[in-house]
């Protein structure tokens, strides 16, 4: 082996400041968590009642920008709810990307409804408009009933789900005028990418409704959590009654006027989000400055350091940089992970699961391209 993976861990250890065990991303405690969870505490409603849910949420939709936001206990139940809300029914067509987490196919099929997989860009790591349009073009038409469907399935294409892989945002301008032509409803999965803009838009104001996380390994957190950001109050509505069991307002009965879910965020994590939303422009700071120093040191070295993709500000969630081949990148998991460095290689794609092996796709190449040679390295707050 040559010597760039020695290099690289003393790299990281060196702006790490540590010998000891590096993670890959760890959640920071800086600002009035404790306060705020006392405080909490003290008040005893630490469920799904309590002003700071309230709180979490206003402040999420200042800071993206949006009109509603509506707080989940996870990122999965958030899209679960929002695909819900979008219409997405048993027997219909969601198309999204094969390099992304589990968690955005596993909601579709919480559903009942089929995956569809088109290919990334390797400038941008998430879908690429071109292999969207080529689906689009080959399969899809408009019926009089005014909805998309698929010649070949015979099915409701219905939504479309790009993902903002590690930060970095999609072109997602070209795939909202895709969809808009095509009646096909667009939802961001913007679990990664807080603090991340698009032509100076925040990712997520794109689609009808898109979707957050703050699980432990985000750029903040609620130890778990989701949430729902959109401008449209019958749909904010619809979300706020779906994950609250679908129960009327009433002094003391219990009425529910549809199948709802459990999926509210308690009191207790809103308290920690609102914290960490407070030291939030910080953390991306900080993030970017990282990401600064990766680039510079990669520079030269016969690597791909992974940038945000052209017009965007990414908040570089996870940093990332290309091998020349899986064999390489192989050895150089092993290598950083023996010497107590956490590196990761990218999802495996969704079409080789067992669980989605069977679902229509397009040519897949970059998405295995990628997956053969990219390597996340930490990216943590120092």
């Amino acid at each position: 082996m040559n010597s760039f993976p020695k290099e690289l861990v003393a790299f990281i250890r060196d702006q790490f400041g540590t010998n000891d065990y590096i993670p890959l991303h760890a959640p920071h405690f800086e600002g009035r968590e404790k306060e705020y969870l006392l405080d909490t505490i003290n008040s005893t409603f630490v469920s799904t009642v309590g002003e700071y849910v309230t709180k979490f949420e206003e402040m999420v939709a200042r800071y993206t920008g949006a009109k509603y936001a509506i707080a989940t206990v996870n990122g999965t139940s958030a899209l679960h709810a929002a695909l819900i809300v979008a219409g997405v029914h048993s027997g219909d067509e969601v198309i999204t990307q094969s390099m992304t987490f589990v968690a955005t196919c596993n909601a579709i099929k919480y559903c009942g409804a089929n995956p569809v997989f088109v290919d990334v860009e390797r400038t941008t790591l998430g879908m690429s408009p071109d292999s969207l349009a080529d689906f689009i073009n080959r399969y899809a038409e408009i019926r009089d009933d005014g909805l998309c469907w698929n010649k070949k399935t015979q099915r409701i294409i219905r939504s479309c789900v790009p993902m903002h892989n590690f930060g970095h945002p999609v072109r997602i301008n070209e795939i909202k005028k895709l969809c808009n032509c095509y009646n096909i409803k667009l939802i961001e999965d913007a679990a990664e990418s807080l603090g991340s803009f698009y032509e100076g838009v925040h990712t997520g104001r794109f689609g009808s409704l898109s979707i957050m996380s703050f699980n432990g390994n985000k750029i903040i957190t609620t130890g778990g959590g989701g949430m729902v950001i959109t401008d449209k109050k019958a749909i904010a509505d619809g979300l706020k009654h779906i994950t609250t069991t679908a129960k009327k307002k009433h002094p003391w009965l219990y009425v529910h006027d549809e199948i709802g879910f459990n999926y509210r965020l308690p009191n207790l994590n809103a308290a920690l989000g609102c914290a960490q939303m407070e030291v939030l422009p910080d953390y991306v700071e900080r993030k970017r400055d990282l990401a600064n120093r990766y680039a510079e040191w990669f520079s030269g070295r016969g690597y791909e350091f992974i940038r945000e993709p052209k017009n965007s500000q990414s908040n570089y969630w996870i940093n990332a940089f290309i091998t020349s081949n899986q064999y390489e990148r192989d050895k150089l998991l092993k290598y950083t992970n023996s010497n107590k460095v956490m590196t990761r290689p990218a999802w495996t794609p969704m079409h080789t699961l067992k669980m989605y092996k069977n679902c229509l796709k397009m040519d897949l190449s970059n998405t295995q391209w990628i997956e053969e040679r990219l390597v996340n390295i930490p990216s943590g707050l120092i």
